[in-house]
């Protein structure tokens, strides 16, 4: 009996440090960093109270915890839902990367190399709801994609780089498209332009996932459901596609690619 109880503790112990390294591994450089910093003052301040006997203090926290907890399971839902995916019983060996794991990566390559060039881009993804009447009337490409490919259609001495390009599954369908302007744009700071009215434009009227790459500050924004998030860092746009167009595995046909279960499960 004695030993049970020397080893229960040490055990909990084992599992606690396992889950800190995984979070702080997982966390570690990246926007959601900041939060991990965030919740470390919050329970120093909270044992501050605590060891001063401030009741109302104490009691106003408490309410605060009830309301960011939800509000923070809410925004950091991609990261969440990344970091719950890598949880997995089989061994590496096991793990096939998919065409969309491939993709994400190319897509994910080229719009942080054109970020990082300040290079001004408008990408829009098609999703459940058909963008073939916008792509009629642009320049129809129909071209696999390829990181190359994206990028020179950007490059400012282009003539096809002044417009939205298109992307179905992994085929680039259409450049220099011409897309509607936001009709309430208010909440979009004076550094925006047209690019990104144009971009929460099509999220208003589409289901599609608009990327906007800011020709002045490099910055990457992502539109979709009419709200547009500034400033997304590398994991969270990985994250935010991942959580769009990723299908769940289960009540899939075998023998299909990713995109052909991906337009059998939307349907």
């Amino acid at each position: 009996m004695w030993l049970f109880q020397v080893i229960i503790p040490g055990l909990e112990i084992a599992i606690i440090a396992f889950a800190v390294y995984y979070l702080l591994s997982f966390f570690w450089n990246t926007r959601a960093m900041d939060l991990v910093y965030g919740s470390l003052a919050f329970l120093a301040f909270f044992a501050f109270s605590k060891w001063f006997n401030l009741p109302v203090l104490e009691k106003l926290m408490l309410y605060v915890v009830n309301v960011a907890v939800i509000a923070l399971l809410i925004i950091f839902q991609p990261e969440l839902r990344l970091a719950l995916s890598k949880l997995s019983l089989k061994n590496k060996k096991y793990r096939e990367v998919t065409e969309f794991d491939k993709f994400l990566e190319s897509i994910t390559q080229s719009i942080y190399r054109l970020s990082e060039r300040r290079i001004g881009a408008l990408v829009v993804m098609e999703n459940q709801d058909s963008l073939e009447d916008l792509a009629n009337k642009a320049v129809r490409i129909d071209a696999q994609f390829s990181p190359e490919l994206l990028e020179s259609i950007f490059i400012t001495t282009t003539p096809l780089h002044d417009g939205a390009v298109i992307i179905r599954s992994t085929t680039i369908i259409s450049a220099a498209t011409i897309l509607p302007l936001a009709d309430d744009s208010t909440h979009l700071s004076k550094s925006m332009g047209t690019r990104h009215r144009a971009g929460l434009g099509i999220s208003q009227v589409t289901d599609a996932l608009v990327i906007v790459v800011s020709e002045e500050t490099g910055k990457v924004s992502i539109a979709r459901d009419g709200i547009m998030t500034r400033g997304v860092k590398v994991d969270r746009f990985k994250g935010i596609l991942r959580s769009v167009f990723s299908p769940p595995k289960s009540a899939m046909p075998t023998g299909l690619n990713f995109w052909e279960q991906l337009n059998l499960w939307s349907r």
